[in-house]
């Protein structure tokens, strides 16, 4: 891991929590959608959080 200061780290937390929070809306937003254009808009919402979370928790790792 690179050497994160207590305070980056606690900012990286919150970050990837956000990012899982967002990841599970749109989830739920997509599964409840009739409109075939808002479900595929609220899926790549989804997807694009669960790349901004495993990309933020590559940092943890390295």
């Amino acid at each position: 891991m690179a050497d994160l200061s207590q305070v980056e780290l606690q900012n990286l937390r919150h970050l990837i929590g956000a990012q899982e929070t967002s990841y599970q809306k749109f989830n739920t937003y997509a599964s409840q959608c009739v409109d075939p254009q808002i479900k595929q808009l609220f899926t790549k919402s989804a997807q694009d959080s669960l790349n901004t979370k495993q990309k933020l928790m590559s940092f943890l790792n390295n």
